[in-house]
């Protein structure tokens, strides 16, 4: 089998889109431009498809959703003739040109997004090939089914909040995700707004489902400090992203105090940052997403890494890509699930674009045994709600 074509195309949502509210969700951002709707400029609504045609007929498809519009340019321009004419079951062989063949300019961000987009694409291929799921390449079942958490409630007004987690709690969740609203430029009485948005999930889930907030790198060190006593009493399973993620140092302050678990890894990109993250002790749990980390290749490799740490991965988003490697990883005990709804971060445009993304029943995801590679397909009829580039 061989490679004969690699097509690319970025999808932009060009459509409505929920309004943000003030202080939606802390991000990066907040520091340097106090603003009009949090999170507003920091959304993404793009998307990059790959398709990797063969002499066989058959076709994988990959996906990423950092940058799609650079991501296509680097791929076209060099991944793909890395590609071309190649045996896909040489497939790290494969991984380790693209990632030296963009070493130059690369190793993180964009290109590691490129790489990641691919090797998705090649794997999907093996599967399809070896009429097996992916899964079963990657060492197979290693639980009945998947438990998720359903992540997306932001801070919104405290009755919706509320609701919301109702609405989870009954649908048979056993855990949930909040995004705080209030950073260190909103003093103490955003600290007190914060703690309300956690006191309330609390008090409608109960203490039986596990909570889990995010940051989303949108605090400082000091402002994390200041946090972690007031959010400990309501027995939070882990801290995302309190601070940016090239601080590792801080980090390893904020898990050494042992008041409420520590999580990041989402804006990492190489088996080598990992090693970084595990060897400082900076981290409780690990969260790389699959098509940025370099693909399901390098998600392999950075999960056993992480066992021999017992450091458990629990990949960003849901998808595909990561259920997948979460399915057969032992050390991957949990998978993140994006809830459908209206377009308003970018998080949900998966939703849009491809057919086979599995839903969850009580709490719990699983995937078809007999639906080879990784079970997706575009939904070209909803692409048509989409600006096409390519």
């Amino acid at each position: 089998m061989k490679i004969t074509e690699v097509r690319t195309r970025v999808v932009q949502w060009e459509g409505k889109t929920v309004p943000l509210p003030p202080h939606f969700c802390t991000n990066p951002m907040d520091l340097v431009s106090y603003r009009a709707a949090s999170m507003g400029n920091f959304a993404f609504h793009g998307w990059v498809l790959v398709e990797i045609f063969t002499d066989s007929g058959l076709v994988g498809l990959g996906n990423a959703a950092l940058s799609p519009v650079v991501t296509k340019s680097l791929i076209d321009t060099y991944l793909k003739p890395v590609l071309l004419g190649a045996d896909p079951w040489d497939i790290e062989f494969l991984w380790q040109q693209m990632y030296r063949r963009t070493m130059a300019f690369g190793r993180k961000g964009v290109a590691l997004t490129a790489i990641s987009a691919v090797d998705i694409a090649l794997w999907d291929l093996l599967g399809k090939d070896a009429k097996q799921p992916v899964y079963r390449l990657l060492g197979g079942r290693t639980k009945e089914r998947i438990p998720v958490y359903a992540s997306r409630l932001y801070a919104m007004p405290i009755d919706e909040l509320r609701a919301e987690a109702q609405r989870y709690k009954d649908e048979g969740y056993k855990a949930m995700k909040l995004r705080f609203g209030w950073g260190p430029l909103d003093g103490r009485e955003g600290m007190m707004k914060n703690v309300e948005l956690v006191r309330n999930v609390r008090e409608v889930i109960g203490e039986g489902i596990d909570l889990m907030t995010d940051a989303y790198m949108g605090w400082t060190l000091d402002y994390a400090k200041r946090m972690l006593p007031l959010i400990e009493p309501f027995g939070i399973r882990w801290l995302e992203e309190p601070v940016i993620p090239d601080d590792t140092r801080g980090y390893k302050e904020l898990k050494s105090y042992g008041r409420v678990p520590i999580a990041g890894g989402e804006h990492e990109f190489t088996i080598f940052g990992f090693r970084e993250l595990l060897e400082n002790n900076a981290l409780d749990y690990i969260q790389f997403d699959t098509n940025r980390v370099g693909g399901i290749s390098q998600a392999r490799k950075i999960t056993a890494l992480a066992e021999s740490f017992q450091v458990p991965v629990v990949p960003h988003a849901g998808q595909m890509h990561n259920y997948h490697v979460t399915m057969a990883s032992l050390n991957a005990p949990i998978s993140e699930f994006f809830p459908k709804v209206d377009v308003e971060v970018g998080n949900e445009l998966f939703w849009y674009i491809f057919d086979g993304e599995p839903v969850p029943t009580d709490g719990y995801i699983d995937l078809d045994e007999n639906t080879p590679g990784l079970g997706l397909t575009v939904n070209e009829e909803s692409l048509k709600r989409f600006t096409v580039i390519g």
